[in-house]
Parts: structure tokens; C-alpha cells; sequence
């Protein structure tokens, strides 16, 4: 990263230039537990490689992590059985919503990549190979990146278990075309409470911090996984990441990055950091508004993008 200013400076300017971004999103209202946090909550945190660490505004208030644990359920998946996921799930662009059907009708519940909705149901059924819990399991392994026992918002979860009708229409279609080998309600419910695991800016950060050294976490001093797979990661959240508008945060940040809908996203700059932003409002594409705009300020100030 090439600055003239140190990082405290430039996490807050960033502050005040996304300051005109707040209003111009909506929570994710169609989980009614999410739609009661705080619009104007925003928060961020810098963990480097050489390990500095920084944190502004609301950076280590707790939030709900959504599909930004889709990453992490996939890095336990790859570390278990390797290659084999890409037989149940693909590597491309979906091009449509996180929770599109058609196209996975049309493709014979074959999900493009792991961080749709469909894909990570399919992530979730390899993981149900293995364990009882894998919603446990990714709380677990992403406490353990981060050294901080993580929750599940139950709240959250129900919430999310009651009103899942899209994901089940999903999973069950994968299910009659035998991408899907466990029951439907059991691959939903540990999905939803996946999903509901809550931690902040700060713990993001320190979680993904082996996507930016080549798989080693200088927070634990462990390698996590082999440099290869933490290129392949990377290369994934930079081309199916942010969904249907990767194209647009490859244009602006052009980092690779995991989005959630509860306002989160985690943005890798290998060989130098992990960043995380956290404000709840969200586009039209379930990515936070403040959160993609803090991004491309850090990516111009710093001059940071791998594009």
C-alpha cells in the first residue's frame, strides 16, 4: 500500500467521506430480526500482515456476519476434501441475485460458485458429511482465526429459519437433481444459523488475515491452508464475491472481498492486509452502501487495488 498518510489518517478520512452515503440504503428488512439494527452503525478495521491493527467507529461492535461465513465454510470444506467440492459446486460468475432459481433450474441444480445461496447450501451439505454441527464448526474455526469465542445471534437464526422460503425452494430443487445428500430442513437450518454468527470489524479482519499471507495467519502463527488454495480463494472472492455487482466493485475497489447482507464485507490485499467494514444499509444487490464506499476510498488513498 503506497500513501503519504499513516493508516489512522487515512481510516479517518475515510470516515468522513462516507459520511454523504448514509440514507441512501435499506436494512435487510425481509430477515425482520435485521431489520431492527441501527442504519447509521459503521465501522472499520485494518489488520496487517506485519501486524498493525487498526479500528474506527463502530469496529468492534458485534454484527451479524451473514454470507461473509460462506468463506470460511468453504476454506474448512477445501481443507477436508480438497478438489472434490468442485464436483457439487462451480467457479463461475452467476451474473444474478445470491438467491436466484431460474439459473439454477436451468443448470440442473448445479450451483456457478460457493458464495451464492445455492452454492453455499451445497458447501453446507459436504460439511453435514463430516459433522453434526457445521454451523459450529465455521464459529468455531473463524473464533479460533480471529482468538475470540464467537456467538450465534439465536434470534437471528429463527428469524431466518422461519422465513427461508427461497433457500428452501433452492435446496430442494438441488435436492431432486442430487446435488443436495442430506435433508433439506437440516441443510436449511444449519445454513440459517451458519449465517447467524455475529462478530465485529476487528474479528473479520484478524479471520481473514491468511487470504493476504499466502495462507499463514500471523494471529495464531499457524498456516491455515497452502499458498495455492489462498490464491484460489482470492481469485474466487474477486470474480463471484459481491454477487451480481462484482464487476462494479472490481471497477471501483478491485480487491477481492466477501459481502453479507448484514452490512458487512471483508476485503483482501494479498501480501499486505485484511480490511472489514461493517454499516447495515444495503444496495439494490445486498451489499452495504457505506461499507462498498469506504472500500473505494481506502483502495484510491492508498493506491492499494490489485487490478
Amino acid at each position: 500500500m503506497k500513501h503519504e498518510l499513516s493508516l489512522p489518517e487515512v481510516l479517518s478520512q475515510i470516515e468522513k467521506t462516507v459520511r454523504p452515503q448514509f440514507g441512501k440504503g435499506r436494512v435487510a428488512d425481509y430477515i425482520p430480526e435485521l431489520a431492527t439494527v441501527d442504519p447509521k452503525k459503521f465501522g472499520m478495521a485494518v489488520r496487517t500482515v506485519s501486524g498493525q491493527e487498526y479500528v474506527i467507529g463502530d469496529g468492534d461492535e458485534p454484527f451479524s456476519a451473514q454470507s461473509v461465513t460462506k468463506l470460511f465454510a468453504l476454506g474448512i470444506a477445501l481443507n477436508r476434501i480438497g478438489d472434490e467440492v468442485w464436483t457439487r459446486v462451480g467457479k463461475e460468475p452467476s451474473g444474478t441475485p445470491f438467491n436466484y432459481l431460474s439459473q439454477l433450474e436451468h443448470e440442473a441444480g448445479f450451483p456457478r460458485n460457493p458464495f451464492i445461496n445455492a452454492g453455499a447450501l451445497a458447501v453446507v451439505d459436504m460439511l453435514l458429511k463430516g459433522t453434526r454441527r457445521p454451523d459450529l464448526t465455521v464459529r468455531d474455526y473463524m473464533g479460533f482465526l480471529c482468538q475470540n469465542a464467537l456467538t450465534i445471534d439465536e434470534a437471528v437464526a429463527r428469524s431466518e429459519i422461519e422465513t427461508a422460503h427461497k433457500n428452501r425452494a433452492i435446496a430442494n430443487l438441488m435436492k431432486g437433481a442430487g446435488t443436495l445428500h442430506h435433508e433439506v430442513e437440516t441443510v436449511i437450518a444449519a445454513y440459517c444459523r451458519q449465517c447467524a454468527i455475529t462478530l465485529s470489524c476487528r474479528d473479520l479482519a484478524r479471520a481473514a488475515l491468511p487470504l493476504a499471507a499466502g495462507g499463514y495467519s500471523p494471529v495464531i502463527e499457524e498456516t491455515v491452508f497452502p499458498a495455492r488454495q489462498a490464491r484460489r480463494l482470492n481469485a474466487l472472492l474477486l470474480t463471484c464475491g459481491v454477487y451480481d455487482s462484482v464487476g462494479s466493485f472490481a471497477y471501483r475497489v478491485g480487491l477481492p472481498a466477501k459481502s453479507g447482507v448484514g452490512g458487512g464485507i471483508v476485503a483482501i490485499v494479498p501480501g499486505q492486509a485484511a480490511i472489514a467494514v461493517w454499516s447495515p444499509e444495503l444496495d439494490r444487490h445486498g451489499t452495504s452502501v457505506v461499507g462498498f464506499a469506504a472500500l473505494e476510498a481506502f483502495s484510491q488513498i492508498t493506491n492499494c487495488s490489485v487490478l
